[in-house]
């Protein structure tokens, strides 16, 4: 495989931890995962969106700086393969779904000194999936602070995601999750691997499993 910076992104509940561990284990390569449980102003969030939207976002954007600027550091960059299971652009998307137009702003500098200093994936794998997947998923993995997410907030992070990709040259494989599960259906896992053989030009790249 020619990748060895490899970013899964993807909707709440999408399954990106899931793929990103399955990945790491199977090229025995690097694992950053978004250490989302440690961000005190989640469940906060959630039950008072507009009080807490700007120190979850910080919070977030900061732990994210700092996890992919200590890889940016190590002696052994790109000696291994990398998986993470975040994109730190995420930071300026959520932001701007979550923050008033005054707090974006401001968040935004921020976004714009920090960006330029990290390491960008080599790809992008994002799984898309509907709506109900998303929430079937979100309701079987049981964290109760996501129980509440409206069908109209999932979907309002999906386009962000959707414009962002169409608007910046990123290689990206976009994977249909309709009825993919990589744990339970291994062919899937399988032919995504065949795919990750091919060379991919900048740009977005439908795959179907």
């Amino acid at each position: 495989m020619n990748y060895k910076f490899i970013t899964v992104e993807g909707n709440i509940g999408a399954g990106k931890t899931t793929l990103a561990n399955m990945l790491a284990k199977h090229f025995s390569g690097k694992l950053i995962l978004e250490e989302f449980a440690d961000n005190p102003f989640l469940p906060l969030f959630y039950d008072k969106p507009q009080q807490y939207a700007f120190p979850l976002e910080l919070f977030f954007m900061a732990e994210r700086y700092k996890q992919l600027k200590e890889m940016l550091q190590s002696q052994d960059l790109f000696r291994e393969t990398i998986i993470s299971d975040y994109l730190f652009t995420k930071s300026l998307l959520f932001a701007k779904i979550n923050l008033p137009e005054e707090e974006y702003s401001l968040y935004q500098k921020l976004f714009d000194i920090i960006n330029p200093q990290l390491v960008q994936p080599e790809l992008l794998i994002f799984l898309h999936a509907p709506v109900p997947k998303l929430q079937e998923n979100i309701r079987h993995r049981n964290r109760s602070y996501e129980q509440q997410i409206q069908d109209e907030y999932l979907q309002s992070v999906q386009d962000m995601y959707m414009q962002y990709i169409k608007q910046h040259p990123v290689r990206t494989l976009m994977v249909d999750m309709t009825k993919v599960d990589f744990i339970r259906q291994p062919k899937d896992f399988d032919n995504l691997l065949l795919a990750l053989e091919k060379d991919y030009e900048p740009g977005v790249h439908y795959l179907k499993l």
